[in-house]
Order: structure tokens, then sequence, then C-alpha cells
């Protein structure tokens, strides 16, 4: 490994390993805080700020304000896009971090509807949005991150690694919660559901730590070396990839339903529909998630022997399967199988179609405009499918009686999308993920 200016390069294992970890740390705080939100929606929110609501329709408000933060996801992505491509991948990740991690920490300090009226849910919401922001800017340049340094052969591998952020947020933030959980109900309500959140601002220094030594990734480097960035990579992206962006957000439903509605969702069902002790719905998000972590590189690295798409398929079959099973087993209310249950939907279908999906979606477009291509399709998925998923699945579920099998429904519709969109992507398994800039670029290029 050699380093420059005291930051870590890749011409070493040790060194990609380090990349690999920078890329993995930042997603999953960014993702703790993302996902903590949600679990407090699912648990508290409903009654902290919109106490005049009923129950059901507290948990539908709190979801609703969940899903905000995905509409100000695709911003993020083209703000984060932009400078990426501009500035650095580094120089943005730092800023998507510190805005995240300000505007969660914000969010355990802010106070409920009882001490300011109404500005209590309108500030939640800012806030929300501003995590939107956060996250949206993440995700691609974590992910150019790791795909950039990493060996021809094994981007698939080392792609994954902050796709394997996303489940680690999940497990801190249900642990978290799992932990204050534990306090009396009286003292969770008050003041422990803030505990997770502050803690952010811990989280956020390590990441800023760990990723501060990292270098550009070779071929960003190349081009702001030669002073080549496309001067508007998003107009680029729109008029020379439409395909390209189209297709990433139809592969991101089977992902997103996969998570935020057996998940997320899942969490409310569960401890709402059904009555079962919190305990018991966190566990089995749990262990899903921390062997999320384990099977998450091993499909990583089977899409680099197989192709992404093969990987993505064989994950939306198992999800298509698993659309009425799961109700069936997490409605026995027995631990063992809300856990199993849990296991093949996150563990097993969601890492099989979410693991290839960084190395697939860098290798669409070139690295001018590579880090606003795949934020803007990515995120995108996330508004499509992400957002209304909870809600959609909560209301299916009202107005049915509690009866599951219209989220069922709903699963296998998300699988569908993802299958034909699967087939109609480029699997650029074996490209080459150049610097040179083609000549079609020289009338968007400006010198910095």
């Amino acid at each position: 490994m050699t380093t420059t200016g005291g930051e870590v390069r890749t011409d070493t294992q040790s060194g990609m390993a380090r990349v690999a970890a920078a890329s993995f740390v930042g997603t999953a705080v960014e993702y703790y805080d993302f996902f903590l939100f949600g679990t407090a929606a699912a648990l508290i929110f409903g009654g902290l700020f919109f106490p005049g609501a009923d129950p059901l329709s507290g948990t539908l408000l709190s979801f609703a304000t969940f899903g905000v933060g995905f509409f100000a996801r695709p911003l993020g992505g083209i703000i984060a896009g932009h400078l990426g491509d501009r500035i650095g991948r580094k120089k943005t990740l730092v800023a998507t971090l510190l805005l995240m991690g300000t505007s969660t920490t914000a969010v355990g300090l802010l106070p409920s509807y009882e001490v300011i009226g109404a500005w209590a849910p309108i500030a939640l919401v800012a806030l929300r949005l501003l995590q939107g922001l956060g996250v949206g800017g993440e995700w691609g340049g974590a992910a150019l991150l790791a795909v950039e340094h990493a060996p021809p052969a094994r981007r698939g591998f080392y792609g994954s690694w902050p796709q394997m952020g996303i489940p680690a947020g999940l497990l801190l933030s249900s642990g978290a919660f799992a932990l204050v959980s534990a306090l009396p109900q009286e003292d969770f309500i008050s003041w422990g559901w803030r505990l997770p959140f502050i803690a952010s601002s811990i989280l956020v220094i390590i990441g800023l730590y760990i990723r501060a030594k990292i270098s550009e990734p070779p071929a960003f480097k190349e081009i702001m070396e030669a002073s080549e960035q496309v001067k508007r990579p998003l107009v680029e992206v729109l008029r020379k990839h439409p395909r390209d962006v189209a297709v990433i957000a139809g592969i991101r439903f089977a992902d997103n339903v996969l998570y935020y509605v057996f998940a997320t969702f899942g969490l409310a069902y569960m401890t709402t529909q059904l009555g079962l002790p919190r305990s018991v719905a966190l566990a089995g998000v749990l262990v899903a998630s921390a062997i999320e972590l384990v099977t998450m590189p091993l499909f990583g690295a089977l899409s680099d022997r197989i192709g992404r798409r093969h990987v993505v398929v064989m994950g939306t079959a198992l999800m298509l399967l698993l659309a009425f099973p799961f109700f069936w087993l997490v409605g026995t209310g027995e631990q063992w199988a809300v856990i199993l249950a849990c296991v093949l939907a996150l563990a097993g279908a969601h890492s099989m179609v979410f693991a290839p999906l960084s190395a697939w979606f860098a290798e669409l477009f070139s690295a001018d405009i590579r880090y606003t291509g795949v934020s803007v399709g990515y995120q995108m998925g996330s508004l499509l499918a992400g957002a209304p998923a909870p809600i959609l699945a909560t209301y299916l579920v009202s107005v049915n009686d509690g009866a599951y099998w219209p989220v069922s429904a709903m699963v296998i519709a998300a699988g569908i999308v993802t299958l034909v969109a699967a087939y109609a992507a480029r699997d650029n398994a074996k490209a080459a993920l150049d610097a040179p800039t083609n000549p079609r670029h020289q009338d968007e290029m400006t010198t910095t």
C-alpha cells in the first residue's frame, strides 16, 4: 500500500480493504440514521407528534413523514451527483455524512407536540427532508468509492460493501431501539427513544475519520487531473442514458419493497395488527440483518462469476415465493417463525437482489457522469417504490380488516417490475471502468 498526503491508496489488498471499510462504515452510519427514523415511525412517532389521531391513523401519519424523506432523495442524488462528478467523490461524501448526522441528532432533541404544538410535526418533516437529501447523495458516492477502486474481476464483491452498510444500519438502529425499549414504558416514551438519535453524532465522527484517509478513485482522479469534468452531468445523463436510468429505477422495486414492507411495515404489522411484543418483532429484524452482513458479500462475489442479472433474478424469484409465506410465519406469533420469516426475506431474497447493484449500476455509465447516473436512477427507484411501500401496505391492511393478502399482492407486483427491468438492462460485468473521455462529451466539458 502506498500513500499520498496521508491518504490510503489501493495498490495492495490491504489498501483495497480500507477503501471497502470506508464505503461500508459511511453507508452504515447514513442508513442507521435513515432506518432509525423508520423504526421510530413504526413504534413511537404516532403518539408523540400526532396525538390527536387514533393509533392506526397516527401510524399512517408517521409513515407519511417517513415517506417525505424519499421525496428529497432524488434531489439529494442530483445535487451530490453534480458535485461528485465536478469536485470529487470524497468531498461530496463528507458533506452528505455531515448533513445526515446533524439532522438525525436534531430529531433526538426535538420537543414533542405536547410541548410546542403544531411546530413539532412541522419540524419533524423538515428534518426528515434534510435526512433525505443526505442519504440521497450518500449511496452513489459510497458505491463508486468501492467499485471504481476495485480490481475488475472483483467489482461485485467490493461493490457489496456499501450495500452491507444498509443491513448494518438497520441492525444498529433496531438494536438501539431494542435496548431503549427495555426501559419502563414511561421512560421510553418521555426520553429513552431520543438516545439512539443523539448517538448518531458519535457515529458520524467515526465515519468522517475513516473516510478522511481515502483517495479519489483512479478513474475519476484521471479526469480531474486533466480538468475534463462534464459541465452539466445531469443533462448528459438524461440525454444519453434515459433507458439506463429507467431500468435502474425498475430494478430497485424488489429491494425497496422487500425492505420497507418486510422490515419497516413488518414491525408495525406485528406489533399493531398481531399484538406481538416489540421485542419479538425487533428480534426477527436483528437476526436477519446480522446474517445479511455475511450473505451480502457472498452474493456480490457470486455476481462476479455468473453475472449481475442472474443473481438479482434469483433473489426476485425468492421474493415472489415469500409473498404469502412471510405473513403465514409471523402470524403464528412464535419467535422462531418470526425470525425465519425475516431471515428468508432479508438475508435471503433482499441480499440477492441488492448485493450486485453497486457494480451493475456503475458499469452502465462512464466515469465523468457516473455519480450522477447511478444516484438519479437509484433514488428514483427509492421514490417510486420505497416511499409508498409502508404507507400503502398499512392502508391496504386497514381497509381490508387486517387481511395481509393485498400486501402480498403488492410484493408480487414489485417483483414483476424488477424482473422486467432486469432483463431490459445491460449486464456489463466484464466492461472496463476506464477514465478516458469520449469525444461526444466535448461540448459538455469545462475547465476548472
